[in-house]
């Protein structure tokens, strides 16, 4: 159970390094939560893949829906599930994009045909077969021989928390809901009913 003098942000980080022991795939998936700027809601699992006290960062298109909705409500949920752990922690918070300097270093990292795949795909555009994928990725191999560089369309969010639930499965469905709330730059604490 969470104490109620705990970090939220200590606290996520020992449940996210226990899930890393635990969870066979992706422990660092979560669901991203947004919604249209007239209040549709929309879910996806996208990966974390960095976590401090200034927030939780993944990266995407940002012409693709999430970007589109990112663009005109920034305010979001995140969802993290841990099955095995019989745990969850909902986050809320406004997401802002990342430092180009970030996105660059990002970018960077991940494997030469996910970085042409950034260039190649339309992210949540129609697609009229595979096949037009596939040549589209042949093309991108084509004009970047060497260095692929981060499409101007291609970055990252951060989401700067207001608040996190971390929910705890108990016996007999009395479980343990533990919430954390900014107010003026001060986290609060209180617990809910299960």
């Amino acid at each position: 159970m969470v104490e109620p003098a705990a970090d939220p942000f200590v606290v996520f980080q020992a449940w996210m390094a226990e899930a890393t022991q635990t969870e066979l795939n992706d422990p660092n998936a979560m669901t991203l939560a947004t919604a249209t700027e007239d209040g549709r809601p929309s879910a996806r699992i996208v990966l974390l893949k960095a976590a401090d006290r200034e927030g939780f960062v993944f990266y995407t298109n940002t012409e693709s829906r999430k970007g589109m909705e990112l663009a005109a409500n920034p305010e979001v949920a995140l969802l993290f599930h841990w099955k095995s752990l019989a745990r969850q922690v909902r986050i809320e918070g406004h997401a802002e994009p990342v430092l180009p300097e970030e996105a660059d270093a990002y970018f960077a990292s991940r494997p030469r045909i996910s970085r042409l795949g950034a260039w190649a795909s339309h992210q949540s555009r129609p697609l009229p077969d595979r096949a037009e994928l596939k040549a589209r990725l042949e093309e991108m191999q084509t004009r970047y021989e060497a260095a692929v560089p981060r499409p101007p369309h291609w970055s990252g969010y951060r989401v700067r928390p207001d608040s996190f639930e971390f929910w705890q499965d108990m016996p007999f469905r009395l479980h343990d809901r533990t919430v954390f709330t900014r107010a003026s730059g001060v986290w609060r604490v209180s617990k809910l009913y299960p």
